[in-house]
């Protein structure tokens, strides 16, 4: 017999079994038996995942047509299936993706519905790398297969059936040379070539020798795009968090959740965060509102060092997550990728036009709905800052990170010399940043041979890059 202490000390270092649910260690009897004898009468109940998701998201339909909905009770209007003023014919898209998640893929398979199998299947094709062809070859064999299986007939249908999950990207055409996209206006949607640089839009034909020739609408068509950017809508996304009960809560831990220690443990503990509420103090006020951090670097999507193709994804973190959450894969926004074979340099900021033009729309604010509070609201975002190496920052910023004025924060004020033998920068003048009294200001055999009673430099406001920039 063990006494009170004993058993605390044994529990504090071995834990307690995890799969130890049922008691029948300490005298009790058929208590197992009589949970599995409960268990077996109960029926079994499918659970889809995809479904809940789906509810979430888009909201719970009724079997009664649309016509009998009833909004009168909703607040602020009708946001049946998550959208606000809602087309008939997008409801009905979404009845009929509802019922995909909801159908078996065979009569009595609990596992899988129709839509959660092809996602998988479709997530399968994406990790190994699987050619369109190969995913509806194996359609049409399992469709063979097993005839009795409720799956689409052909890639084609499968990828229509998971595009009305609104993941789906726009394409916008660039110029070859990243002077611009064929974007923004109808005019510039219309165009051949490139107005700065004349390059042609498509891509050369074999039979016309590679002449860039203006082409008829019906060559057009047959003719691809040279360079083609890939970009993620934003608005919809945000507008998606806000439609799950769950992540709709998370967004608002920023506001909820307390700091005891008051130590840096997440963005809303910094300086920069708090001088960003007393200059927006509207903004603040709504705990809703987003703050976006942004992220870009390139990659060698081949894996081989030889090769100097590079794509460059751009990836957008919500702050308002906590930290457990913040920098999680699954918490990150795909915003656009930047086609090869070359960086785009300088010219990034030409890529980000269609992510500039909706910060700015959610600057103003659009109208969505808290699941979590049952309410419409106008959400906010903005860009809190970016995450990037230093020359990731010159491309960013266009500020030059490789010469004599490298630094940011000291700006026009750096101090820098060029090594003789060495022949690279070398940045000087950091003991401006020592407290005034502080010994190595005197020390000159230990520096560059002179004393430093300069103050530390102020780095730059934004209004200065503002105006440095005009």
């Amino acid at each position: 017999m063990c006494d009170k202490t004993e058993v605390l000390s044994h529990l504090l270092q071995k834990g307690f079994p995890r799969k130890y649910t049922f008691w029948y260690m300490h005298g009790e009897k058929h208590i197992q038996s009589n949970v599995e004898e409960a268990q077996a009468r109960e029926d079994p109940i499918r659970q889809y995942p995809m479904q809940d998701m789906l509810n979430d998201v888009f909201g719970v339909f009724d079997d009664h047509g649309i016509e009998d909905s009833d909004t009168s009770n909703q607040p602020n209007g009708d946001h049946t299936g998550g959208t606000k003023d809602a087309s008939k014919e997008e409801l009905e898209k979404i009845k009929e993706l509802l019922r995909d998640g909801n159908q078996e893929l065979y009569d009595g398979c609990t596992k899988y519905s129709k839509l959660s199998f092809i996602v998988r299947l479709y997530h399968i094709k994406v990790l190994c790398g699987a050619t369109d062809k190969t995913f509806s070859l194996i359609i049409e064999l399992l469709n063979d297969a097993f005839p009795h299986a409720k799956l689409p007939t052909s890639f084609y249908e499968a990828k229509k059936m998971i595009k009305r999950l609104g993941l789906s990207y726009d394409k916008i055409h660039a110029c070859p040379k990243n002077c611009m996209l064929f974007w923004g206006s109808p005019e510039a949607e219309k165009m051949d070539k490139c107005e700065k640089c004349n390059t042609s839009r498509w891509k050369s034909n074999e039979n016309d020798g590679g002449a860039n020739n203006m082409m008829d609408d019906t060559k057009k068509k047959k003719t691809k795009p040279a360079k083609v950017l890939r970009y993620f809508p934003l608005i919809p996304r945000l507008l998606r968090l806000y439609m799950c009960s769950k992540t709709a809560e998370q967004l608002k831990w920023h506001a909820t959740g307390v700091n005891p220690d008051g130590l840096l443990r997440h963005p809303r503990d910094s300086k920069a965060w708090k001088e960003f509420d007393l200059l927006y103090p509207d903004f603040a006020s709504e705990p809703r509102n987003l703050r976006i951090a942004l992220a870009t670097d390139g990659f060698n999507p081949f894996g081989t060092l030889s090769s100097n193709n590079s794509i460059w994804p751009v990836m957008l973190y919500i702050y308002n997550y906590p930290p457990w959450c913040c920098m999680k894969q699954t918490s990150l926004i795909m915003s656009m990728i930047i086609p090869g074979p070359k960086m785009p340099g300088n010219n990034i900021d030409v890529y980000l036009q269609p992510l500039v033009a909706e910060l700015q729309k959610l600057w103003i604010g659009v109208d969505a709905y808290d699941s979590s509070t049952d309410e419409m609201f106008q959400m906010r975002a903005s860009l809190f800052c970016t995450i990037s190496d230093f020359p990731g920052l010159d491309n960013l910023s266009g500020w030059n990170t490789h010469t004599l004025l490298a630094c940011p924060s000291c700006n026009f004020n750096t101090e820098s010399k060029r090594l003789k033998f060495g022949r690279k920068n070398c940045f000087m003048g950091h003991r401006r940043y020592l407290s005034p009294d502080h010994k190595y200001r005197y020390n000159k055999h230990s520096f560059d041979g002179s004393t430093e009673l300069r103050p530390a430099p102020i780095p730059p406001s934004g209004s200065d890059m503002l105006r440095q920039i005009e």
